[in-house]
């Protein structure tokens, strides 16, 4: 069994460029230890999150939002079981469909575990531990990121009670407290779910501030926005021990910056501090492919590893751990393989958190213009000022704008709002092409719509806005 291409793992940038290669006419086969396809995001993260952040704002907004629309519908009276079930037909939909995609371009599937034995040869060890040796030209792992844990603390998940995303994602029923050890976006969209359905969230975080990385205004200005939901913050707070009590578990934490120590019980605690390259059990080190210093795979800028012929993409390689940039290095990967020149603009990579409000972010933060030392200026536009919003209630947040002091080209685009993560594309395409502050506020934008407060803090970077 020879192939042009071997891909282990079928998470979105394995399974993208699995696709991507056969469509270019490449021989292509993948690797997957689960039963799905599909990886962390479409099982048991991005896409089954979504669903109940979702669902769970439909509750709220039946329950806060529509009496002020005059629409009366009485209390709601959530049904757990019934959204759980929407979130798993999601599920089932979307893995089905990649399914679906590898017949159709012809691309075989080795079920198992998938090791490098060398260039060129991968062996898959199935459940019944027999070992099938798949040979291919090119190599590519593309075996995503797992639960990071607490650095330096033990935690012993039992996916009830003390839980990764995997087991918020599964409840049974609302917890009435919990603790979300984690200000990240992981962290604050699972709780902000759990929040809505009525439980009593507390948010510990190490850093000062949540979402660490994004603006710092829009971070703050966001943390206020949850506050006024119910969700506590205790930031600048080092975490200690997470362990199990008789009625749920308990966090204890202490000051980063000297202090005494306290401890949260509640009955279900969620420990969201990151995730970590998934590249055990590989084989790397026998095959001699090289590792940074966080285990991830090292790869030059054609995603070629020490070994020729062994390429890396996604999550296990340095950079965002975004679905979409995983996806976007599977498309340049193909590409390359294939003969062609592909590339990923890095500095072009929309980030979204799916909370409500939304907060969406490409390009610079004020911060990083700072530190590098960048003359720039600042365009900023409420969405109180903006008709669609104040229609459909949704006045909260704000867009902001980072441009070139001297060219007025934009560096930066930051949105707090509600479908921020839809408005930041139209920043995205005019960054990629290098568009100007000005190019933005000139371009017509329809009327009444959320997407013309990008165009006013457009309008406001480079001379003034209209309607404020």
């Amino acid at each position: 069994m020879s192939y042009d291409v071997v891909i282990i793992g079928t998470g979105p940038a394995g399974y993208v460029c699995a696709i991507k290669c056969a469509q270019l006419g490449l021989k292509t086969a993948v690797v997957e230890k689960e039963e799905t396809f599909g990886g962390t995001c479409l099982n048991i993260g991005c896409i089954p999150s979504k669903a109940l952040l979702y669902a769970s704002e439909m509750f709220a907004e039946a329950e806060h939002a529509l009496p002020a629309l005059g629409v009366n519908v009485g209390k709601p009276k959530l049904d757990l079981k019934a959204m759980m079930a929407h979130k798993d037909t999601t599920v089932d939909a979307n893995v089905k469909g990649v399914e679906f995609l590898f017949k159709k371009n012809k691309i075989d599937t080795f079920r198992g575990t998938g090791r490098i034995v060398s260039a060129g040869k991968v062996a898959v060890t199935g459940e019944d531990g027999k070992e099938t040796e798949v040979e291919a030209k090119s190599i590519v792992i593309a075996t995503g990121s797992d639960v990071a844990g607490i650095p330096g603390v033990e935690v012993k998940f039992d996916e009830k009670v003390i839980v990764s995303s995997t087991g918020a994602l599964s409840f049974s029923k609302v917890p009435a407290t919990m603790v979300v050890v984690g200000g990240g976006v992981i962290g604050l969209e699972l709780g902000s779910v759990w929040a809505r359905l009525g439980a009593k969230v507390t948010v510990v975080e190490f850093l000062d501030t949540i979402l660490g990385g994004m603006d710092g205004e829009v971070a703050r200005q966001f943390q206020r926005m949850l506050a006024k939901q119910g969700l506590e913050f205790r930031l600048g707070a080092k975490v200690t021990a997470v362990n199990k009590v008789k009625k749920g578990a308990s966090v204890t934490f202490e000051p980063v910056k000297g202090g005494n120590a306290e401890t949260i019980d509640a009955d279900v605690v969620l420990v969201a501090t990151g995730r970590r390259a998934y590249s055990d059990r590989l084989g790397l080190k026998e095959a001699g492919v090289a590792l940074d210093e966080r285990g991830r795979v090292a790869v030059d800028k054609h995603y070629q590893t020490n070994v020729p012929g062994i390429y890396a993409i996604g999550d296990v390689i340095a950079g965002p751990m975004l679905a979409h940039k995983g996806e976007d290095e599977g498309v340049a990967l193909a590409e390359m393989l294939a003969g062609q020149a592909g590339h990923v603009n890095y500095d072009v990579i929309p980030s979204v958190v799916y909370t409500s409000p939304e907060v969406a972010s490409v390009g610079k933060t004020e911060e990083e213009l700072k530190k590098a030392g960048v003359d720039y200026k600042v365009g900023k536009f409420p969405f109180t000022a903006n008709g669609r919003a104040r229609a459909m209630l949704h006045t909260d947040g704000f867009v902001k704008i980072l441009a070139d002091k001297a060219t007025d080209r934009v560096l930066g685009v930051h949105i707090v709002g509600f479908g921020a993560g839809e408005m930041i594309h139209e920043a995205a395409v005019l960054m990629e092409f290098g568009g100007a502050s000005e190019d933005l506020a000139r371009t017509c934008h329809a009327h009444p719509t959320m997407s013309e407060a990008v165009k006013e803090a457009a309008l406001a970077t480079f001379f003034k806005p209209i309607h404020i």
